[in-house]
């Protein structure tokens, strides 16, 4: 199965990462009930051949879907379907779907200033949490560190509002 870099919608075509098309991909199945409440999703080996994404863009898809309630993972077993239906998440008077939206507009620019302004600390930090990143096999940890990941490329930027 080959996922479309693009997605229609009421305002014409609006081209989506690879992340977020598996996402939307795994959660329809799951929401159409072709991964059942109890079902052991395929293995992302499976996954990734089936989906023809890389290992990071999928992982990035399942946490997603973790962080949604609709799947858990258990180390060693593989990520589980626990729930078939999720309200869209929502951060104070914001939808995620919205926030996704604005955020490639912000996260793109600040990694720009982070480029050209940070600190050698900087780098070493950013590397640092990489590292522990790639070797990191805890769902909960990883996001974590993930957010971590964000505010130091924020403070590297050298702007206090992006941290904020």
């Amino acid at each position: 199965m080959n996922l479309s870099d693009s997605q229609t919608g009421g305002a014409g075509p609006r081209r989506v990462s690879a992340m977020e098309a598996v996402l939307s991909h795994l959660r329809g199945a799951i929401e159409r009930g072709a991964y059942a409440i109890g079902d052991k999703l395929p293995s992302e080996a499976e996954l990734c051949r089936t989906l023809e994404v890389s290992r990071p863009v999928l992982r990035e898809a399942l946490r997603a879907l973790q962080t949604m309630g609709l799947t858990v993972s258990r180390t060693g077993r593989g990520t589980f379907v626990v729930a078939d239906a999720v309200e869209e998440p929502t951060f104070g008077d914001y939808a995620a779907g919205d926030l996704m939206e604005v955020r490639r507009h912000i996260e793109i620019p600040v990694a720009g200033y982070a480029a050209r302004r940070r600190t050698p600390e900087n780098l070493d930090r950013l590397n640092r949490l990489l590292d522990r990143m790639e070797r990191e096999t805890d769902t909960a940890a990883w996001a974590a560190m993930d957010t971590l990941f964000h505010l130091a490329v924020a403070e590297a930027a050298q702007n206090p509002v992006f941290r904020r």
